[in-house]
């Protein structure tokens, strides 16, 4: 075992010298649309946080067969930790692994992929990094991620990877569309191509996940008969014992029993989350707590941007099981208040690497495998809808396949279920073969009582069964 620094290096000349094998495959980027000249970034409460590495972290020790590589070196934010696991069949072939989110602790973590075993006993060599940052912090994600897979020969001694894969799950999920994505591989300091992807409980619609939580924090206020006029929403957490007693029948003791008044707000969910779909009546009180909560955020991802991105404006919110908007579905729409932020302007292209929020907009050339749980109110499914959708309308829905599990939890997979989609994209880039999938876009297929069978491979207990 051995603690190696990462080359120092968030200089592209000084990363260029060392690893000018590594960067051969960069240079035939043709890079998307980027202004020429990108003014400075703008100040944000994010750039004043410091972080730091518990002593010892981030040792760990090697499976059989396999080396174990580890230490601290220089992040985009400041310092970050590493692990390298290489086996001794190495096939040539580098998995970087993007860790979800940390919360807001000043303590920096880096963790093993669930896949590890798989990987090693199939002569992949892995990576992870525990980002120099926490917070909601996908720029560190992205560049931290990049910078430790280009220093994989320098750390580990061993010849540059012949090609990079990248996986990982919520927030790293974020992290690993983000990292392929046409804008990034232009305007990244550290630039990776990889060639396969596979992003689990992803964020995959960006600035909506946050318009998510704010639109039903808004729809409970309005039902509850305290309307919100103003942003960010005054003495949320002194209304909240308010609205639950007026939206359930006893919020402490079933989270699952709403009153009249309140059966709106559960169709509400049910359509901002991806529309009717099983697993969702079993998971709708387990994320309650959760949900609401976020009423009291600020707009701007908790300091991460520079202004308020987020936007409800074009939200449509449906209160029934009919699709079509009623006369009271449209009054309530028109009353509701609407927050009007502005993404570009909180989160601007900047001339220091990727964005605070890297935007993942299906700009991608790459065979993508994304896995996603039915029942996830906290990434909601309907992420992957907004993925499909935006993959599409750049002309990469042949690229994309997602698959969806029946589970109730935010990344709630059986290791099996990870292991079949990094095995489908795998076959995919190296054979040429689309593997199959869901479709997430036809709302009565989404419907239908046994939609996700066909990927999921554990039994959960409580559940509808296939």
């Amino acid at each position: 075992m051995r603690s190696t620094p990462i080359p120092c290096g968030f200089r592209r000349r000084a990363l260029a010298t060392l690893l000018a094998p590594m960067f051969l495959l960069v240079a035939c980027i043709e890079p998307g649309p980027v202004p020429e000249e990108i003014p400075p970034a703008p100040p944000r409460p994010h750039d004043t946080r410091t972080f730091s590495i518990p002593d010892g972290q981030a040792a760990f020790e090697p499976l059989e067969g396999a080396t174990a590589f580890h230490g601290v070196g220089e992040g985009i934010h400041g310092p970050a930790s590493y692990r390298i696991e290489v086996p001794e069949n190495w096939n040539g072939v580098l998995v970087m692994y993007a860790h979800g989110y940390r919360g807001t602790g000043d303590q920096l973590t880096v963790g093993n992929p669930a896949l590890r075993g798989y990987l090693i006993d199939n002569g992949f060599a892995w990576a992870a990094s525990s980002y120099s940052a926490n917070y909601y912090d996908v720029r560190a994600g992205v560049e931290d991620t990049n910078a430790l897979a280009l220093a994989f020969q320098e750390i580990t001694g061993h010849p540059a990877p012949t090609k990079y894969y990248i996986t990982g799950h919520s927030m790293g999920g974020h992290v690993t569309g983000a990292a392929i994505e046409e804008e990034t591989l232009a305007t990244a300091l550290h630039r990776v191509r990889y060639a396969g992807a596979v992003p689990m409980c992803g964020v995959m619609g960006d600035n909506e996940l946050y318009d998510y939580f704010l639109a039903y924090n808004l729809a409970a206020h309005h039902l509850a008969g305290m309307p919100v006029a103003t942003f960010p929403i005054p003495d949320h957490e002194e209304k909240l014992p308010a609205i639950r007693a007026a939206l359930w029948e006893d919020y402490a003791a079933d989270m699952a029993a709403m009153t009249d008044q309140g059966e709106p707000l559960w169709y509400a969910l049910m359509h901002l989350s991806g529309g009717p779909r099983p697993i969702f009546e079993g998971s709708f009180p387990n994320f309650q707590d959760l949900l609401l909560g976020y009423g009291t955020m600020d707009g701007a991802w908790r300091g991460v941007l520079s202004g308020v991105s987020v936007n409800t404006t074009g939200i449509v919110y449906q209160l029934d099981a009919d699709p079509a908007l009623s006369e009271a579905e449209r009054a309530f729409n028109e009353a509701i208040f609407r927050v009007e932020g502005d993404l570009e302007s909180a989160n601007p292209i900047r001339p220091d690497g990727v964005r605070a929020l890297p935007i993942v907009a299906g700009r991608f050339d790459i065979p993508v495998v994304s896995i996603h749980t039915l029942g996830d109110l906290f990434v909601p499914f309907r992420v992957q809808q907004l993925y499909a959708e935006r993959a599409a309308a750049n002309g990469n829905a042949d690229r994309l396949v997602q698959r969806a599990i029946r589970g109730p939890a935010h990344c709630g997979f059986d290791v099996q279920e990870e292991i079949a989609a990094f095995e489908a994209m795998v076959h995919w880039e190296e054979d040429g073969v689309r593997p199959t999938g869901d479709d997430v876009l036809d709302p009565e297929v989404v419907a239908e009582p046994r939609y996700g069978c066909q990927f999921t491979v554990a039994t959960r207990p409580g559940l509808p069964a296939c």
